[in-house]
């Protein structure tokens, strides 16, 4: 029954070869080779990710969490609270109330945290795409093998009535056997 299926299979693949794209050959030859397409994207991916990329990966992580925001916080009020009591008490602060070298590390936080975080998102939506051309070439694989069960069903429900019908002319014979000892009787 195995080789039924696959060469049920291979007979259906050799139609449609020729109008197949790229992946869906390299996926014909996985199913002619009875290799298993499946495969796990995330350690291929993160497999390939340079120590720069990985490192954005983290700053974007990090850059987005609860942790970070409330750390940022507590450095912005410390900030202004120590430069807010130097001036109560002396008027040589480091950075004065309107605290522009505070505006300028802020403007550069921002400058800097902003493209890694795209960078980031930017392996994000490579990785969907791999994703998404994975999770294609599951779909077209599932959809060959139950085109080879529908084909397969079919050749069984034809073969059933073909010995339905043996056996019904069968009967009929036999039938006309006892009518015709009937008749002699």
């Amino acid at each position: 029954m195995n080789n039924f299926n696959q060469d049920q299979v291979v007979e259906l693949l050799l139609k449609k070869i020729k109008d197949s794209s790229q992946q869906e050959q390299v996926i014909i030859h996985h199913i002619l080779q009875r290799e298993h397409i499946t495969r796990n994207i995330n350690k291929d991916f993160d497999s390939h990710l340079t120590f720069g990329q990985r490192v954005a990966d983290r700053v974007a992580t990090f850059g987005g969490s609860w942790t970070f925001i409330f750390i940022f916080l507590g450095v912005l009020v410390t900030w202004i609270a120590v430069n807010s009591v130097i001036l109560m008490f002396s008027k040589n602060t480091f950075d004065p109330y309107p605290y522009i070298l505070l505006n300028l590390l802020l403007s550069m936080t921002a400058a800097l945290q902003a493209p890694v975080i795209m960078m980031s998102q930017n392996r994000h939506s490579e990785k969907d795409r791999m994703d998404a051309a994975h999770d294609y070439e599951v779909n077209l694989k599932a959809e060959l093998e139950i085109a080879a069960l529908h084909e397969k069903i079919d050749l069984l429900r034809e073969k059933q009535w073909t010995d339905l019908v043996a056996m019904q002319q069968e009967q009929i014979n036999l039938l006309q056997k006892l009518l015709e000892e009937n008749k002699r009787t």
